[in-house]
This record gives structure tokens, sequence and C-alpha cells, in this order.
């Protein structure tokens, strides 16, 4: 097929047998978010537009569409009642629970128990996390940003919490790094496909230009404050060019 497709969503048709707008912009991390009612009734549900916004301090973020009786999911009810959070990394291993999870089920039905996983309580706030993945974030909820949306999707919610735990389980560690092949976290592509980041597939580039520029890339929150308070030495890290 010679040339270009253009279309304007929601305007003109696309003239393809399926929506390819998921698949545009892949893959994305899943938010594998865990919440708590104001019954005590634990939820378990994974979103696939999720991703963190900054890292000093850190905050995430996961959207949410409604259903087409313009019901809100129970996650983002939860979080806004409780005002707090969990999320899970979503892992290969752990893929047919995330799946599993997904199921949209009354506010009375306890996700962790219906797909078989088991509960760690978090240190700081009253959430479940998923036991067996092996990196967690522990939130307290933000805001909510609101979204119009077409019919029949209602609109969406856009939840944004601020991470105030994090657990790592050592086992993912290499060199003291988060090592992807260990943690092997699967990522939403379009349609109903998904991808797997396993250690052939990562690979390092480092931006040119005066290093200590790279400290926000790197999310090194320390050095940030060091560069801050007019520490001339900056980023240190290995993994910035080094002169030999």
């Amino acid at each position: 097929m010679a040339g270009e497709i253009f279309y304007e969503p929601g305007k003109t048709p696309h003239g393809l047998p399926r929506d390819p707008y998921k698949s545009c912009v892949v893959p994305r991390p899943i938010g594998w978010i865990s919440s708590r009612s104001r019954h005590g009734v634990h939820n378990l549900a994974p979103y696939s537009q999720f991703n963190n916004l900054t890292f000093d301090p850190p905050y995430i973020m996961f959207s949410a569409n409604q259903d087409m009786n313009r019901e809100r999911k129970d996650s983002v009810n939860n979080i806004e009642d409780t005002g707090e959070f969990c999320w899970n990394v979503a892992t290969w291993d752990l893929r047919e629970a995330v799946n599993a999870s997904a199921e949209w089920l009354g506010p009375e039905v306890d996700e962790f128990e219906r797909v078989g996983v088991e509960k760690e309580m978090g240190q700081l706030v009253n959430v479940p996390m998923v036991k067996r993945s092996p990196i967690k974030f522990e939130c307290k909820y933000y805001t909510t940003l609101r979204l119009p949306g077409n019919p029949p999707m209602g609109t969406v919610d856009v939840v944004v919490g601020r991470v105030i735990g994090v657990h790592i389980n050592k086992e993912v560690l290499t060199d003291g790094k988060i090592d992807l092949a260990k943690v092997q976290p699967i990522a939403r592509c379009g349609y109903h496909e998904y991808t797997v980041v396993r250690g052939e597939s990562v690979f390092e580039m480092i931006i040119p230009g005066d290093p200590k520029q790279l400290v926000g890339l790197e999310g090194n929150a320390e050095r940030a404050k060091g560069l801050l308070n007019g520490d001339p030495s900056g980023p240190t890290d290995s993994a910035l060019p080094q002169k030999g």
C-alpha cells in the first residue's frame, strides 16, 4: 500500500478495518493500580494510559474512561474517597493475572481474590499491593483532571498521585541498577497486543552536551539537589561518558 493515510479523529474515516490510534503511541507501560473502597473492599485493575510525570517529587498518572452508562471506574472512586493507592509493575510472569483483573466487575468484588494474587499491605498507605510484583509504589492522591469524551465512552478521568514509598525487590537488581531483563515488564500496544521488555531489547544512549544537564534525564533527585547547592562535581554515575 503506497502513500499515506490521513484522517481527522471523530470527523473523517480512516478506512482501516480497526481503529489504529492506540497502535501509534507504543509501547505504553501498564498502570496496574490497587486501591481500597470506603467500605474496605480491595480493587485491582490495569490501565494502559499510565506513566510517571516527574521525579522530584515523583508523581504518576493514569487515565480511566467511563463506561457507556457514564459510570466511573472503581479505581477512580476509591482513590478519590480514600486519598491513596498503589501501583504494581506488570510483569511477564503475572501477565495472566493482569489481563484477568481488567474484567469490569461490580465494586463489591475483590479482584485480588478473583484473579488469585497474594496481597501485601503498604507500609505508608492502607492499600494492598501485589506481593509478587517486584516493583511497587505507594501513592497519595493529588488531583483528577476530567477530559470530555464522545459518547458512548463518556468522560475520561486522569488521576494524578504523588509517590511516597517505593518497593524494589533486590532480586531484580544487577550491580545496584534495576535490571529489566530480570523484571520483564509487559507493555500495552494497540488492539489486543502486548510486548515484553527483555535484556536483548535494552540499549543505552547518552545525550551529548553538558553532563550536569543529564541529572533530570537520569531522574536523580539527590544529584539535582547537589547542583542546586553549588556542588561543582555534578553527576558521577558510571552511566555517563568516562575518560580513559
